[in-house]
């Protein structure tokens, strides 16, 4: 596939080449101690693009990468588009089952992964790749017939692959969604397996913002970055608003952020005070919120502003098609409540497929698992995912709403509420709690009854050491109530 003049057909792995050409010794990337230039950048993923080749890497093939958030990942990445092949990415923290069961799925002809690990594929780290090509030069245009191809375990753990429907060309970036500029500077402290940070990211990379890539969410840490390289643009999910909030007034107070002209949170429900204190401390100007599926078929997005007319909604739909329905199938009036379902706008191509699943279908509708309404002007409101509500003596509860008031309890780092079984109401509210062992649960009870009636408060309650939600602020609630039913 030959590059053409338009700009819509520019392939990635050419874009990195014109920023190179334009910004040759600026840096394009940092992570940790690590930067590269764009000129280094280009070059060091010509050599890998070639290494990628000789290990049967095609046009079209996917590649599994296991690296963990890096300057490595990047360049990974950016080295398949080159190939025309689709960058398959995995957290590099997957156990070798799991893995197992996601290259079964995507059949790499090599896995990139930064630690050893048993999978049947070849499987090479980025110094051997460099290690086999020292050829620099451009490689000739090729256009991958999908730019990414992230995975998901969904609700019920088992993988599946959610490969784009938009090629590997510069078009898909150049639309303003994201609020990116030519010269800003992206902070992401999400992990880039997961879809949210991965196209945030190179959605600002590749129109030319540098990109400051974060080994790993730091409350402080982000503030400090932001701070030092003039970070214009933050990814956030709503766990990384709550740590950041929850830092002694001094410390978050310490930091210069006033270079920031966007913060987007996303990939979780966000409690209406925790958004409400960002849009006091930073303007609502600059707090944006996205709602959608990596599958993109719709989405919904709301600036801060916004929001303060509609609060909790997630926005109006800006691109596709939503409705609300029954559990019959029909459609809802606004206001009412019922499964929010998605589809692409008639007559353009998918945004996606599924490798290892299908989706759950209405016609040519699809749903996400997500429950909803919308009101009278067309802004969606998000009650829970269908399959985490929990039903108490025939009442419906959504553990988001719970754990938005957990959440706001001073000693609540953070907090998930799954249904357990109960004899007398069909399930019970169990509630997990990142909190100090000598937390006063009649205190906390209390807090719970001025914000909850009273079906809705857990009538249990466990206390774990660790954060519940992982480095995108997502969580398995199955899961655990798998492991405690058990």
């Amino acid at each position: 596939m030959t590059q053409t003049t338009a700009e819509s057909q520019i392939p990635l792995g050419v874009r990195v080449g014109q920023l190179a050409a334009e910004r040759g010794d600026r840096v394009a990337v940092v992570s940790g101690d690590v930067a590269r230039t764009w000129t280094e950048l280009e070059e060091r993923t010509n050599r890998l693009a070639r290494a990628l080749e000789q290990r049967g890497v095609q046009q079209g093939s996917l590649v599994t990468i296991g690296v963990p958030n890096s300057v490595e990942f990047v360049e990974t990445c950016i080295a398949c588009w080159k190939v025309g092949a689709v960058p398959q990415p995995v957290s590099s923290r997957l156990p070798a089952l799991e893995l197992q069961a996601i290259v079964d799925l995507a059949d790499p002809p090599v896995v990139v992964a930064s630690t050893p690990i048993e999978v049947t594929r070849t499987v090479v780290d980025v110094d051997e790749l460099l290690h086999a090509s020292d050829d620099t030069s451009p490689l000739p245009p090729r256009i991958s017939p999908a730019w990414k191809a992230p995975t998901s375990g969904g609700s019920t753990g088992r993988p599946k692959l959610i490969v784009a429907g938009q090629p590997g060309t510069y078009e898909n970036f150049s639309t303003g969604l994201w609020r990116h500029t030519p010269d800003g500077v992206t902070i992401m402290p999400g992990p880039m397996y997961h879809n949210g940070p991965f196209t945030c990211s190179f959605s600002g990379l590749l129109l030319g913002s540098t990109l400051v890539l974060m080994p790993r969410f730091d409350a402080e840490e982000t503030l400090r970055l932001i701070e030092k390289h003039g970070g214009t643009w933050v990814y956030l999910v709503p766990a990384m608003m709550g740590r950041i909030w929850r830092l002694p007034e001094d410390v978050r107070t310490r930091y210069d952020l006033s270079s920031l002209e966007t913060v987007w949170h996303l990939a979780a429900p966000c409690p209406e005070w925790l958004k409400q204190a960002w849009i006091d401390w930073l303007g609502p100007e600059k707090i944006w919120e996205l709602y959608a599926g990596t599958e993109a078929q719709a989405g919904t997005v709301i600036s801060g502003t916004e929001w303060l007319a509609h609060r909790g909604s997630v926005g109006r739909v800006l691109y596709g098609e939503m409705k609300i329905l029954d559990p019959d199938g029909n459609e809802l009036p606004p206001g009412e409540v019922g499964e929010v379902f998605l589809r692409r706008t008639p007559g353009l191509p998918p945004s996606y497929r599924y490798i290892g699943a299908e989706a759950r279908k209405r016609g040519d509708w699809e749903s996400l698992g997500d429950v909803g309404w919308m009101d009278e002007d067309g802004y969606l409101y998000l009650a829970d995912r269908r399959t985490d509500m929990i039903l108490v003596g025939g009442a419906n509860v959504y553990p988001a709403e719970v754990e938005s008031a957990l959440d706001e309890h001073p000693l609540v780092a953070s907090s998930c509420v799954i249904g357990l079984p109960d004899d007398d109401l069909g399930q019970r509210v169990h509630a997990l709690i990142q909190a100090p062992r000598d937390i006063d649960l009649d205190e906390l009870r209390v807090h719970l009854n001025e914000r909850l009636v009273r079906y809705k408060q857990p009538r249990t309650f466990e206390i774990v050491d660790e954060p519940l939600r992982d480095e995108a602020g997502k969580v398995r609630r199955s899961q655990l109530a798998a492991d405690r039913t058990r």
